[in-house]
């Protein structure tokens, strides 16, 4: 397997930079890191090779729980709010304390971009599923009801699965093989072309795709 760069971040926003051909890229900037190790795994005593990353914000967490508490002293940095886990190759260096910024991607490179979706609360069948929804004539009185969901007589009873209105978004969403353009290691900022699942100031996890 080969080594999978990952590293956490934030979402800033969209905005749009010029090629040297001329032509308006869309991209989304991702602040991301810096980030340091806290825990280093290995095949030997967790079955698996990984290293567990913290991000390092601005702000410290005002309360931690004794037992991650614990967890930092031992890898000797300060206490962090999120953690992530990125499998590595056998041959990674990387120990607890070791920083890790945005200079691990490189420009043209593929990565895989984790965050949760925005929420958009109780949806009907057409905004949720897609459905077309009935005539829009007037009087027709079905306009955007899902429709028939089950049978009469036999078995007379709804299949579990089938797709009704309800909460909509606010849910884990990977967006995948996205194209670095742009990395600013001075601002700690990440420029991919294309959308980055979930709203400003959001937490992303960005890792390089398989």
């Amino acid at each position: 397997m080969s080594e999978n760069k990952g590293l956490l971040g934030r979402k800033i926003g969209m905005t749009q930079i010029y090629a040297e051909d001329g032509a308006a890229v869309p991209v989304t900037v991702l602040e991301v890191g810096p980030c340091r190790v806290v825990q280093r795994k290995t095949a030997e005593s967790d079955g698996y090779e990984a290293v567990q990353i913290g991000l390092v914000e601005k702000r410290p967490p005002r309360s931690v729980t004794e037992a991650r508490r614990g967890h930092f002293k031992k890898a000797g940095v300060e206490a962090m709010r999120h953690l992530a886990e990125v499998r590595v190759e056998a041959a990674n260096e990387s120990q607890p304390g070791d920083e890790i910024g945005v200079s691990i991607f490189e420009v043209g490179s593929r990565v895989d971009v984790i965050g949760t979706g925005k929420g958009k609360g109780f949806q009907g069948v057409m905004r949720r599923h897609g459905f077309g929804g009935g005539r829009a004539t007037h009087g027709s009185m079905f306009h955007r009801a899902p429709g028939s969901v089950g049978q009469s007589a036999s078995p007379s009873r709804v299949f579990p699965g089938m797709r009704f209105p309800g909460r909509m978004g606010g849910k884990r969403v990977t967006t995948k093989k996205l194209k670095v353009v742009k990395v600013d290691e001075e601002n700690r900022l990440l420029y991919l072309r294309g959308a980055v699942p979930g709203g400003r100031n959001g937490l992303v996890m960005v890792r390089s795709s398989y």
